[in-house]
């Protein structure tokens, strides 16, 4: 018959030095990952900002033309920090501010935080963009004169622009990857 051996009463745990050496590996992996995160994280920011803004762009010359009217996408308060939000609406008074008569289509609230958001267009007295009903952009000095440029959007290293051709058309790109063109 086989011989039965006693129990030691030793378990089946870790040691200190085992979980010293774990927790040392994780707290390695943890301080690789954190600035690949972050970069993915205002990545991510970027790209839902410049979209949103890209999309409110589209909505003001879409409502231009159904309407038939002049629409304005305007920074939501007054000092033009588009990065605190914006307004599509149609400036019923012209004073190119949303209040009391006018029509409200659409607001959008802040950018995430550390986000800038600038405007280089045609008529940067103050800043706005406005479509009238054929879809085109106009500027406030000249009803014929056509608004276009560039807005930028920029968090960190991260960059997106918004380009406005001479019709008012906008589209996106991005300088690290398209150089010649944005």
């Amino acid at each position: 018959m086989g011989m039965v051996l006693p129990a030691t009463g030793k378990g089946h745990g870790f040691t200190l030095i085992e979980l010293a050496v774990t927790l040392v590996i994780a707290a390695i992996l943890f301080a690789i990952a954190v600035p690949s995160f972050t970069s993915f994280i205002r990545n991510i920011e970027i790209t839902t900002a410049a979209n949103d803004f890209f999309a409110a762009i589209n909505l003001a010359r879409t409502e231009a033309i159904q309407r038939g009217l002049r629409v304005d996408l305007v920074p939501a308060e007054e000092g033009g920090d588009w990065a605190k939000g914006w307004v599509v609406f149609v400036d019923r008074n012209h004073n190119q501010r949303p209040d009391a008569g006018d029509t409200v289509i659409f607001t959008h609230g802040p950018a995430p935080k550390g986000m800038r958001i600038t405007a280089n267009l045609t008529d940067s007295t103050v800043q706005y963009l406005a479509y009238n009903g054929a879809g085109r952009t106009r500027t406030h000095a000249n009803g014929y004169r056509t608004q276009f440029g560039t807005f930028t959007l920029e968090t960190g290293s991260k960059v997106r622009k918004i380009k406005l051709n001479f019709l008012g058309r906008p589209r996106i790109c991005n300088p690290e990857v398209d150089k010649q063109s944005c």
